[in-house]
């Protein structure tokens, strides 16, 4: 099989100090909690792949999507660029809406999130992010 690079979409919701973690249940990341997201399609924009991605998978509608810090990761068979977007929540539940993808959706506090994470979601904190970076202290979207 040839190593390829791929372009995936991750979406960080923060809502109340707390932040949206899905639990993969597919081999790519099994096991690991991750945002929600997945690959880049021909002709769609980063953002048109957080809102879509976002829909598909949580059923969550997201509004003033906007760029956060793009990552490079490398995993056995693939080399991923990861583009991390924010998002305000506007309301309503995640619900499991790929089930062959996902095991659970939680919010977990910024300051405690889950493990094991997602790779691309441990390099974010291994550059020094920090989930609250793109939020003022009222919990809403930094401009």
């Amino acid at each position: 099989m040839s190593k390829v690079v791929r372009v995936g979409v991750g979406t960080m919701i923060i809502r109340n100090n707390t932040i949206l973690f899905g639990l993969r249940s597919n081999a790519h990341g099994k096991d690991s909690w991750c945002f929600p997201g997945g690959h880049l399609e021909f002709g769609e924009t980063p953002k048109e792949c957080a809102i879509r991605e976002t829909r598909e998978e949580t059923g969550l509608i997201i509004s003033q999507v906007k760029r956060g810090p793009w990552l490079n990761d490398f995993f056995s068979d693939s080399q991923y660029i990861t583009l991390f977007m924010i998002a305000c929540y506007n309301g309503g539940e995640a619900k499991i809406k790929e089930k062959n993808k996902f095991k659970a959706w939680r919010w977990f506090s910024c300051s405690e999130p889950p493990n094991p994470l997602f790779l691309p979601i441990q390099t974010f904190l291994n550059m020094g992010y920090r989930f609250t970076d793109f939020f003022d202290k009222d919990k809403v979207m930094k401009q």
